[in-house]
């Protein structure tokens, strides 16, 4: 039953359901347009993340890097750069929904900082998410659309992440450099077989996202390891998600046979800074996860889509989901203005945002 409820209260499936159904009545989907391909690989990426989760590997990180930390800025250094890498391999929700909270403990318990190194955190699980196929879910579809080779994914990949470090390594040194006591070390203990297990899994999860061995094999393999470990870590698996996808996929397939609606969305997709501009403002109004698979059913510029849809979850609080989250995440577990933190939280992301959209016109004009 909870299964069941955290479904039927995610607020962006319920959007998607009722656009879905509106569209029913102009079309009907074909099957050719589900992209299967991505919501296998979306399943696998969602329960390898569960399993992980279940085995706390990102609380012991934080944890032991935490405990060498000597000041305010350090600590918030460490945090975000660790939401940088576990966001790489854990997603951004993931990583939102795990270090912030873990922050805030610690904030209240030295009486720290809150508000900027939140911002950071999240901001670190953007920047990470972005930079590898599986990081974001939209990744994941833009590398099965237009079949994306890895050396080409990274090619992308790699300059946003050296300057969205840049940007974040900057706004690390407006955090106050104060001295804290020792951050104690908790004794979260993890199983070794079942990490080594599921570390397994995901590099068989790599083979499957660029299509070198069926997508849905390392999606049943990730099901079976997570039943063995303990079943009940499919409870926890996000089906909003994979259904929201489903959805959007029922959707697209609907409007791509009203003609009127072809006509006017191909009119903003008639070049790469088109498509990158498109995707970058549209994500701020719906999310970047809808709308790269809405746009990337009328574009061929998979690069432009690329860099729209990761740009843009930077900005407004829709911008991505892990956005939403880190703010859903503060206003549960931070002690100071929430108000104060969704200002300064706007502030750093569109400056950001400004930042990365300027480098990304320059990419699709001087080096793609």
């Amino acid at each position: 039953m909870t299964v069941i409820k955290n479904i039927a209260k995610d607020r962006i499936l319920q959007i998607t359901v009722v656009i879905t159904i509106i569209s029913l009545f102009f079309a009907r989907p074909r099957i050719e347009d589900i992209n299967f391909h991505t919501l296998y690989s979306i399943l696998a990426m969602l329960t390898i993340i569960q399993i992980f989760s279940y085995l706390h590997v990102l609380d012991v990180l934080a944890y032991k890097l935490t405990a060498s930390a000597r000041s305010t800025r350090r600590l918030t250094a460490i945090f975000t750069i660790l939401s940088i890498i576990s966001a790489m391999f854990l997603t951004n929700d993931i990583t939102v929904l795990t270090l912030i909270p873990l922050y805030l403990t610690i904030a209240r318990r030295h009486h720290l900082p809150e508000i900027l190194p939140v911002t950071l955190i999240g901001m670190g699980a953007n920047i990470g998410a972005a930079f590898t196929p599986w990081g974001n879910p939209h990744n994941i579809f833009v590398v099965n659309r237009y079949n994306v080779s890895p050396i080409k994914f990274f090619s992308w990949s790699i300059p946003l992440l050296l300057v969205s470090l840049i940007i974040v390594l900057v706004f690390i040194f407006f955090v106050k450099d104060k001295p804290i006591p020792t951050v104690p070390l908790e004794d979260i203990r993890i199983s070794i077989r079942p990490m080594l297990l599921t570390i397994a899994v995901s590099i068989f999860f790599f083979f499957g996202v660029f299509n070198i061995v069926p997508a849905y094999v390392p999606a049943i393999v990730a099901v079976i390891l997570a039943l063995i470990i303990n079943p009940s870590i499919m409870l926890h698996v996000d089906y909003a998600l994979l259904l929201t996808f489903t959805c959007f996929f029922i959707f697209i397939s609907d409007i791509q046979q009203i003609p009127f609606i072809v006509t006017l969305i191909s009119k903003t997709m008639f070049s790469e800074h088109s498509v990158f501009l498109t995707s970058i403002i549209s994500s701020q109004f719906i999310s970047n996860v809808p709308s790269t698979i809405l746009i990337g059913k009328f574009t061929n510029f998979a690069e432009a889509l690329f860099l729209g849809s990761n740009i843009g979850g930077f900005g407004s609080i829709v911008g991505s989901m892990a956005n939403m989250l880190v703010f859903k995440s503060f206003v549960e577990n931070g002690t100071v203005s929430k108000r104060k933190f969704f200002w300064v939280f706007s502030v750093l992301e569109f400056a950001g945002l400004i930042i990365l959209t300027i480098l990304g016109w320059i990419v699709l004009d001087f080096v793609i």
